[in-house]
């Protein structure tokens, strides 16, 4: 299988997606971030000292989407049409899972941005309690499903 993102002698390029018809294209990504039980009821019940985790966590996930050209180096500036983010706490673990859905109407797809938005989010939620729990857990960063585009679906 040719690498797409070397050209004929094997430099870096950004794939040309010019010829791409533009199609509507969803990703849908998730993580978790386990930690202390103290960690996570001072969360759920907004008692940190630096504000509501949570509502931060999700503009972070949103603005984390949004420059995901400007962190992952071949990536495409998109004109994202939608970001949306859940928070799904996880008393038995404990801790947090977040899903981001990115989604355009474009000629290349959406998983980088989902990826970004959930790591850009979780990474938010450890740095406003990291001081309760430096121990947290940040894992299974992942895509769970794509639609759109020459590839078809994907579905974890």
């Amino acid at each position: 299988m040719k690498l797409t993102h070397l050209d004929e002698q094997d430099r870096p390029k950004m794939v040309d997606v010019t010829e791409k018809d533009p199609t509507v294209r969803i990703a849908v990504a998730s993580g978790t971030i386990q930690m202390s039980r103290e960690a996570f009821e001072m969360i759920v019940s907004n008692k940190t000292k630096k504000g509501p985790v949570l509502q931060t966590a999700v503009i972070a996930a949103i603005q984390g989407a949004k420059q995901t050209p400007n962190l992952i180096p071949m990536c495409h500036p998109l004109m994202l049409t939608s970001v949306k983010v859940d928070v799904i706490e996880l008393p038995q673990l404990p801790g947090f899972k977040l899903e981001v859905t990115a989604k355009l109407t474009g000629k290349t797809g959406v998983e980088m941005e989902a990826l970004t938005g959930v790591s850009v989010g979780l990474l938010t939620i450890y740095d406003m309690a990291k001081a309760i729990d430096k121990s947290m857990v940040i894992s299974d960063v992942r895509l769970e499903s794509k639609s759109g585009g020459k590839s078809g679906e994907f579905k974890r």
